[in-house]
């Protein structure tokens, strides 16, 4: 990777996000006109154009790149860099007006994440990070936590009744319950929360490439770790954990658990 080049990318992939925030803000908390899309998730107009507004910039300052993003598909996939966009990660919560959601963007180079932002726009937080170049949270760089014991622990989930219908159900019962406190804190907040040490574990049991594109990056410069619930590191898993670290295998062995 050419190390101006990623510096570049992630200043730029961070400006880009607030952008399309400062976007999104203009229509939270107004009545809006939800459509249903074929997998029966919403989609809002404030997702279509915050998504049209990234795909602009990108195309603008780097038009050799490839874009992939939910709301309108992959543009350039032979492309050696590739821009993965969720523009409203967590639309239920932005339709209801909760501020919990955010605009996603990870970068990868050959198929290599590197670079991860997470901006949540009604909140004023932005996460981000470079492979190599650590983590920063409203520019101040951030850790994860360092508790070592589960029972010391925060564990998070989107949705409890969706991690109860997996095969890691009964294990996720067991270590709700070993843990010091469960919360639903979830989408990407969840892993943010990871991120900045103020929790230290979020399971997602089912992820699309674009909620899962800036996670791994991030995680890994702050000091934790991100894998899919088989235990992979993977910018593309269909599954997400999140921890510190310190207790991603004892997650993954309880999760496992029938």
């Amino acid at each position: 990777m050419n190390p101006g080049l990623v510096e570049k990318i992630w200043v730029r992939a961070e400006a880009f996000a607030r952008e399309a925030g400062d976007l999104t803000l203009r229509y939270f908390g107004q009545s809006l006109t939800v459509d249903d899309k074929q997998d029966g998730s919403p989609v809002t107009v404030a997702d279509r154009e915050a998504e049209s507004l990234l795909r602009l910039r990108i195309s603008a300052e780097f038009p050799d790149h490839g874009i992939l993003g939910e709301e309108m598909g992959l543009e350039n996939g032979d492309a050696h860099i590739l821009w993965t966009l969720d523009p409203i990660d967590g639309t239920r919560s932005f339709m209801r007006g909760v501020p919990l959601y955010a605009v996603l963007i990870g970068v990868s180079v050959e198929g290599q994440p590197a670079v991860g932002v997470v901006h949540f726009p009604a909140l004023g937080e932005t996460l981000s990070a470079a492979k190599g170049r650590g983590c920063l949270f409203n520019g101040s760089p951030c850790q994860v936590s360092t508790i070592d014991r589960l029972d010391r622990s925060l564990v998070l989930t989107t949705d409890v009744e969706e991690v109860l219908q997996t095969p890691q159900g009964p294990g996720w019962r067991k270590l709700a319950g070993a843990a010091h406190t469960s919360r639903t804190w979830g989408d990407a907040y969840g892993h943010a929360l990871v991120a900045t040490g103020r929790a230290e574990i979020m399971i997602d049991p089912i992820l699309s490439d674009w909620d899962s594109a800036p996670l791994l990056t991030i995680l890994q410069e702050a000091g934790g770790r991100f894998t899919d619930l088989a235990g992979t590191p993977t910018h593309i898993g269909k599954s997400g954990v999140s921890t510190n670290g310190l207790l991603h295998d004892e997650v993954l062995a309880a999760l496992a658990q029938g």
